[in-house]
């Protein structure tokens, strides 16, 4: 049997709404406001044909860069070959959801500068911030593993050009 290689080859299981979940999306994904900047993931709604990303965008986390009536203009990262790419796309707003990549980073701001406010007012110990950090540490090989951390050029023959 041959294979084809169209716009949406491959996709039997990755454009395919969950168990109970299918129909239209609901209005709150229309109403969501993204502004410049915003971390989004790009995970198509196959309930939706207009304005779906490619399947090579599909699962991707972005930024975004441009914010129409109706889509969202987003940089990705694709990988080609050996090569990572930053592509801009647009896709629509069904189609975009905001991101929780950076959820534990703003929560970790949000304690550091409380921190310092409480260290400004005199009223936290120096020594101790809010969020654990680790300390400093010497890392010491045992004897039996230094032969094995050497290297030699001889290793690397294969990887020189003809």
């Amino acid at each position: 049997m041959v294979h084809s290689y169209g716009y949406k080859s491959g996709t039997r299981h990755m454009f395919q709404k969950k168990f109970r979940k299918h129909g239209m999306p609901t209005v709150g994904k229309q109403l969501q406001t993204y502004r410049v900047g915003d971390y989004v993931d790009v995970v198509a709604d196959p309930a939706v044909r207009k304005g779906m990303p490619h399947k090579d965008y599909h699962g991707k986390t972005g930024i975004v860069w441009n914010v129409t009536p109706r889509g969202v203009g987003v940089i990705v990262n694709k990988k080609v070959r050996a090569y990572t790419l930053r592509k801009r796309i647009c896709v629509r707003a069904e189609h975009v959801r905001p991101s929780k990549c950076r959820t534990q980073f703003v929560e970790k701001a949000k304690a550091l500068r409380e921190f310092r406010a409480l260290k400004k007012a005199g009223k936290t110990e120096t020594g101790k911030a809010a969020t654990p950090s680790r300390s400093a540490k010497i890392v010491k090989v045992k004897k039996g593993m230094r032969k094995n951390l050497k290297r030699s050029p001889e290793e690397f023959d294969s990887f020189l050009p003809y």
